[in-house]
């Protein structure tokens, strides 16, 4: 009853007013005189106790004496809070006059402002203990707390009461209700009332007319023990007065009206008790989906993230570009729906946080560990290790390419020289000049000289094969090893023959003076000639040597360098001739002085023929070689109209992304049309968007074409696939974000009842003070949006109304927070108190439910849910399986016990 008459001074103050002062205005006009007859008196002295009393009793007290245990004002104002509900100011202490008036005062004033109107009672004659005055002030309060909420097919109070009467006994017989007094005197029209409710309790065919005191005493007893009704009058003085007191009578049965109206208002709680539990179940849901959605996409981060910090390189370059392979597939199938689940998951947290708001309900806190700033953190940390993964297979594949090309080229110097030094030591380790001849060792001693300066000639290609294992080893190639002990045996090897070259050197320079005579020809022949075959072994060396090229530029410095050695060939080819020419002068000097050539060449085993071959060899590598320089030019323009390609799109979609961003954000903060305008205004955007994907996979595409030609820089554009795919997400995050605070603003505005225009003030309010024109306002900017628009805003209240706008003291407020900020006060949600008063009505004022009660009333679904979740009554009128509905309501709202 309480919440009802809340309800309607809240809503219907106008009316209710209005309604209050026309019907007091006639009571006011009441004949006091008749006040004073005795049978009246003792007829409202009665009612008015025992009506005091019904209320009285529920704080644990009565009255004995009307106009006595009033005039402290002390039980006058606890009747006041009892019968409303509601807390009136402290009372006195005191016991002196000045004390009591006081109280008096303070319980009048309060019915002042339930819009009733005093006249002619003062607070000095209830304290001086007026009977007149004080049986008027309570009938006053009976008229505003029994009587004036009653409302039938739009007439209130005493018309009300007596439609509802008329209706309820119509089809009773000897029952003509016309008023409040002789139509009541046989007893038969409150026997109707209750029989016609609660049939239980009265036999109605056996009540007799001609018996009213009968049928009266039969009301009063049945009303007091069954429908917990107080007796108010006397049969006696009904039936023996020939005008009973109207006031009386009305008193009594506006109780039973309170009575019997409460099935109706049973009805309604629990409607209202079954929408507030289906917005609980369905808000309970969503969190459930979140928290499964969250979790799964949190495992998936945590399976995934390992594998992206694996940097365990392969060995070979074939599994490292499987690996490649296998992170593309990540990017392009396995990524973009966990992307789409990410987004989801923030648009359904969102609508859940503003579908909570909306209800009255507490901000929904997720599991440890799964709240949205998780799972953005979490998030950045998988794209962090992402981007270091990728960076970490690029580099681990050029290294393997450099290895490969650096093995392959170990491998070739090794075999050229271990070629070279084949039968060197032995022919260093022969003693054969011990036997020699003058002329041989002179042979021999100018052959040492020629394998001296052939050997001064190696060193270089040494320590180049040297220079080549120590970066094998640098770059930690898997068969480091191997190349080692190639290398430590070369060395080794190298060292013997410095060695055995110097003994041999000082064991003919022993026999030295022993010789005189040597072919000066022949001498100049091998010191030509080794050189000469020298440079002819790094020609053929540099014209079959490996290279690595990016660019065009680095191919065309190939082609330039080897032009310049084609431009070297005259001159050798000179060289040639004039080593050959030696060789012919041998021979002619031979045939012109007769003399008999026996073997080769003693100071060379250089022949004019591995002149000539060798010669024929390094002509037919240069043709070779050019062909080898055209295929990687040709290579190299292919890889150069990937790079355009790539930059002519990338040079579109880049811009095309960054404008859509900006227009959304034009967008969302245009004022000049509807919130649904908007929406749709968005939703094209989006379709845009959509339809551009296409695009974006053909940049893929080619981005895929140029790292499979392992084309690793592009100069024609700043933007990368990594740019690209970042700005993709990025609109499309910032589309579904956006897409979401207009559906949030469309339900906050349907849901609080704002007109479009109050939104367009809001937002032009918002707009004019965010400076920085990104959606949000600092502070200071906010609490000048505030004055602007009316508030006086002292330091304590800014400070309370920063923690409504920004809970997580982030320094900024956002346009959904001052919507729900400026329409918070305005909110006509469900309170955690009148779910509490509903389930009183269904409990019949007690302050404990019981399982039966619960599913008479409501709904099986609704039924079992408060039942499953209601803890035990364990109050001191505590029955078997009493439930507290008092906590249940609100943990509803997240509020401690009441």
């Amino acid at each position: 009853m309480t919440t009802v008459i809340e309800t309607q001074v809240q809503y219907n103050n106008t009316y209710m007013m209005s309604t209050t002062e026309d019907y007091m205005t006639q009571e006011e006009n009441w004949d006091r005189d008749l006040l004073l007859d005795p049978a009246w008196e003792k007829q409202q002295r009665k009612t008015f106790t025992a009506w005091c009393n019904s209320h009285l009793r529920k704080a644990g007290t009565q009255i004995e004496n009307i106009e006595e245990d009033f005039r402290n004002g002390l039980k006058l104002m606890l009747l006041l809070e009892v019968i409303s509900g509601e807390r009136l100011p402290k009372p006195d202490k005191g016991k002196m006059r000045f004390h009591k008036i006081a109280n008096v005062n303070k319980a009048l004033d309060y019915i002042s402002s339930k819009g009733v109107k005093l006249v002619s009672i003062g607070a000095e004659e209830i304290v001086d203990g007026n009977l007149k005055m004080t049986l008027g002030m309570i009938w006053t309060i009976i008229l505003r707390f029994a009587i004036q909420d009653i409302s039938v097919e739009e007439t209130s109070a005493k018309e009300g009461l007596l439609l509802w009467c008329q209706r309820k006994t119509a089809p009773y017989r000897n029952v003509n209700v016309q008023n409040f007094h002789i139509s009541w005197k046989d007893g038969l029209a409150l026997c109707a009332l209750i029989h016609r409710h609660r049939p239980d309790l009265i036999d109605y065919s056996k009540l007799r007319k001609d018996d009213p005191i009968g049928n009266l005493n039969t009301a009063f007893e049945v009303a007091e023990k069954y429908l917990d009704i107080p007796k108010m009058l006397d049969a006696e003085d009904i039936v023996n007065t020939p005008k009973p007191d109207e006031k009386a009578i009305m008193t009594y049965v506006s109780c039973f009206y309170h009575a019997f109206a409460g099935a109706e208002q049973a009805e309604t709680a629990a409607n209202r008790i079954c929408k507030v539990l289906a917005v609980n179940q369905e808000n309970e849901r969503l969190m459930e989906e979140y928290e499964k959605l969250a979790s799964e996409l949190l495992e998936w981060i945590r399976r995934t993230i390992p594998w992206l910090e694996n940097r365990v390189a392969e060995q070979t370059m074939r599994a490292m570009q499987q690996k490649l392979e296998d992170f593309r597939d990540y990017r392009r199938i396995h990524k973009p729906p966990r992307v789409q689940e990410k987004c989801q998951l923030e648009i359904n947290f969102n609508t859940l946080q503003t579908k909570l708001r909306l209800s009255n309900r507490p901000a929904f806190m997720p599991s440890e560990g799964k709240m949205v700033s998780d799972i953005a953190n979490a998030w950045k940390g998988l794209e962090q290790v992402e981007k270091g993964y990728e960076e970490w297979l690029l580099t681990e594949i050029r290294r393997l390419e450099r290895l490969d090309h650096l093995a392959e080229k170990f491998k070739q110097k090794c075999s050229l020289h271990e070629s070279w030094t084949t039968g060197k030591e032995h022919l260093l380790s022969q003693k054969d000049y011990e036997t020699a001849s003058l002329m041989e060792i002179r042979a021999l001693m100018r052959k040492h000289e020629a394998f001296e300066s052939d050997l001064a000639a190696h060193q270089d290609r040494v320590e180049q094969i040297a220079a080549i294992a120590q970066e094998l080893n640098e770059l930690d190639y898997h068969d480091a090893a191997s190349v080692n002990t190639r290398c430590q045996g070369i060395c080794d090897q190298w060292d013997n023959l410095g060695t055995l070259t110097q003994k041999r050197r000082d064991a003919l320079e022993r026999v030295e003076k022993l010789w005189e005579t040597i072919d000066q020809l022949y001498l100049e022949f091998a010191k030509r000639a080794a050189p000469f075959n020298n440079w002819m072994d790094g020609a053929m060396e540099d014209l079959q040597d490996m290279f690595i090229v990016h660019s065009i530029e680095e191919i065309q410095s190939l082609i330039t360098a080897h032009d310049q050695y084609k431009a070297t060939l005259p001159e050798a080819d000179k060289e040639r001739i004039a080593i050959m020419g030696i060789q012919n002068e041998i021979t002619k000097i031979a045939q012109t002085y007769g003399i008999k050539l026996v073997g080769v060449n003693p100071y060379t085993v250089l022949s004019p023929q591995d002149i000539t071959n060798k010669w024929e060899a390094v002509k037919q590598l240069v043709p070779h070689r050019d062909q080898m320089l055209q295929e990687e030019v040709t290579r190299q323009q292919a890889n150069e109209r990937l790079r355009r390609s790539f930059a002519a799109q990338a040079n579109i979609i880049g811009p095309w992304i960054q404008t859509k961003m900006e227009e959304i954000g034009h967008v969302s903060v245009d004022i000049t049309g509807s919130l649904e305008e908007q929406m749709n205004n968005l939703k094209q955007y989006e379709q845009n968007i959509i339809n551009y994907k296409s695009n974006i996979d053909k940049l893929e595409g080619d981005h895929q074409l140029i790292q499979e030609a392992l084309v690793f820089d592009n100069k024609h554009t700043n933007y990368t696939m990594e740019h690209v795919r970042v700005g993709w997400e990025q609109l499309l995050t910032t589309i579904a974000r956006t897409i979401n605070e207009v559906e949030n603003q469309i339900l906050t505005r349907d849901a609080k009842g704002i007109s479009q225009e109050q939104l367009n003030e809001f937002r032009a309010s918002f707009n004019h003070f965010d400076r920085k024109r990104n959606g949000m306002m600092d502070p200071d900017d906010f609490r000048a949006c505030l004055i602007s628009m009316g508030y006086d805003l002292g330091e304590v209240e800014f400070a309370r109304i920063m923690t409504l706008v920004d809970p997580n003291n982030t320094g900024v407020v956002t346009f959904q927070a001052f919507i729900d900020f400026m329409t918070r006060e305005t909110a006509e949600t469900d309170t955690a108190e009148q779910v509490m008063a509903s389930f009183k009505i269904l409990a019949s004022d007690k302050s404990y439910i019981t399982v039966e009660e619960l599913r008479r009333e409501l709904p099986p679904e609704q039924a079992e849910y408060c039942i499953c979740r209601m803890t035990k009554y364990a109050g001191p009128d505590a029955s078997p399986g009493a439930l507290d509905y008092i906590s249940f309501s609100s943990a509803l709202y997240g509020e401690s016990d009441l």
